[in-house]
């Protein structure tokens, strides 16, 4: 985001070399100049900021050594009619009715809105369709938007301009959920998507989006996020979102939430998929008051690596935030999850929380979690913590005692260790979903 103050960690290094880099370049034909000189200026950031290294902190724990980035192809949009999209994906997860709901591929879209919302002001739709006919609100959005040296949010900009808008009026309040599902059925490509959400003084809306590819598949696939959410002074917005790429897709994504005066967010962020997930989310408390709630979900099997860097910023007095992050591992799978509360010099009365929980559940996974704090003023409330621990045989023996066979106990001790993160999702659906993933992954433990 534009006029972002710089935040100092300190960080340690070591030496490690990535292999090569991408082997094409992106076709800037947009016919709005704004368009495409975002898109250019985004492929001369990525094409200066060398491949990232084991000597950078944020990298340290997640190597990219043994991908050929070169392999990587372009995805060619083939104008499909039919997305293909698999039925239970269309279906409303944040209640029985959705106020609106965008079937969205790197191929094309398909739309359905309530009439009522669109004479409202509200704008959802693909970027591809708003280009035409709101190209002065999605400059101005975009304007807003600052790459910095972001390796791959720089590439999620140079590439094709994919993705989706909300945008909510002052004071509009929306009822029912809106859902976007981005779903990529192309192997050995390269694709990006943009999510952007703005919401002017007093609006409400709740909004669920999933990033979701076949499970099986042969060749890797490479996926470059960007998010940006800006939630304006008063209003309210309740997000949901779903990661369950394939684990032929490698992912990097970076999150950019900005909660203005007495503003607030309720984030909740489910990852289940992808081979390998490198994943920032900035959460700036930039007015007075503003509050952000922050909730994550993940489960990993197989080979899975996912690493979520999260950061709390309060940026101005009187800020709320609050992160909860639980997680649980089984075969050769890895987590990462760094964390950390920066308070700046005027953010006085601050209360920042952040924890994070691991359950591992096999020998052979690890899970690597390290909060953190920055604090430049006094009269604050910050605490952090983070655990990492395995089933309690004893927990065990008793359900066994009670006549439970034993991967029915380990599934309910499990689930018992995520109640905490359910608790803050309101919706059945997605609810629904976690506990359908924990049961397919707990099939892997042995």
């Amino acid at each position: 985001m534009t006029d972002k103050p710089i935040i100092i960690t300190k960080r340690t290094k070591r030496t490690e070399q990535p292999q090569a880099d991408l082997g094409f370049v992106p076709e800037f034909n947009d016919e709005l100049p704004f368009l495409r000189a975002y898109r250019q200026n985004a492929w001369k950031t990525y094409q200066s900021v060398p491949l990232p290294k084991g000597t950078e902190e944020e990298w340290r724990r997640t190597s990219l050594k043994e991908i050929d980035f070169s392999d990587f192809s372009l995805v060619i949009s083939k104008g499909l009619t039919d997305l293909g999209f698999p039925k239970q994906l269309s279906e409303p997860v944040a209640g029985e009715k959705n106020g609106g709901q965008l079937l969205l591929s790197p191929h094309g879209s398909h739309l359905l809105i309530e009439e009522n919302l669109l004479k409202k002001g509200v704008v959802f739709d693909s970027l591809k369709n708003l280009v035409s006919t709101h190209a002065e609100l999605l400059s101005r959005i975009l304007a807003r938007i600052d790459h910095g040296s972001g390796k791959f949010s720089s590439l999620a900009g140079a590439l094709e301009f994919n993705g989706v808008l909300l945008y909510v009026p002052r004071n509009v309040q929306i009822q029912l959920p809106l859902q976007s599902v981005y779903w990529v059925t192309d192997e050995g490509a390269a694709h990006s998507i943009h999510v952007l959400i703005y919401l002017e003084e007093g609006a409400q809306a709740t909004y669920v989006h999933e990033s979701t590819s076949p499970e099986q598949a042969k060749m890797a696939s490479l996926h470059a996020g960007l998010m940006e959410i800006y939630v304006g002074p008063g209003a309210h917005l309740n997000f949901v979102e779903l990661q369950s790429w394939g684990e032929n897709v490698i992912n990097f994504t970076r999150e950019n939430v900005v909660v203005d005066r007495d503003g607030s967010i309720d984030w909740i962020f489910g990852a289940l998929g992808s081979r390998l997930t490198k994943n920032f989310s900035n959460l700036d408390l930039i007015g007075k008051g503003s509050t952000g709630k922050m909730s994550g979900f993940y489960f990993t099997d197989n080979n899975q690596h996912l690493d979520h860097d999260t950061q709390q910023n309060h940026l101005a007095p009187n800020t709320t935030s609050d992160l909860l992050f639980k997680g649980a591992l089984t075969d050769k799978s890895r987590s990462v999850w760094q964390g950390m509360i920066y308070v700046a010099p005027e953010a006085s009365k601050t209360d920042g929380y952040q924890a994070n929980r691991n359950l591992v559940l096999s020998k052979e996974a690890r899970a690597d979690s390290i909060p953190g704090l920055e604090i430049l003023t006094d009269d604050v409330r910050c605490t952090h913590g983070a655990t990492v621990g395995k089933i309690d045989n004893e927990q065990i023996f008793y359900l066994e005692s009670r006549g439970l066979p034993r991967e029915t106990a380990q599934r309910l001790i499990v689930e018992g260790f995520f109640d905490p993160i359910m608790q803050r999702i309101p919706f059945e659906g997605v609810r629904n979903r976690f506990q359908q993933a924990i049961k397919e992954k707990m099939e892997h433990i042995g």
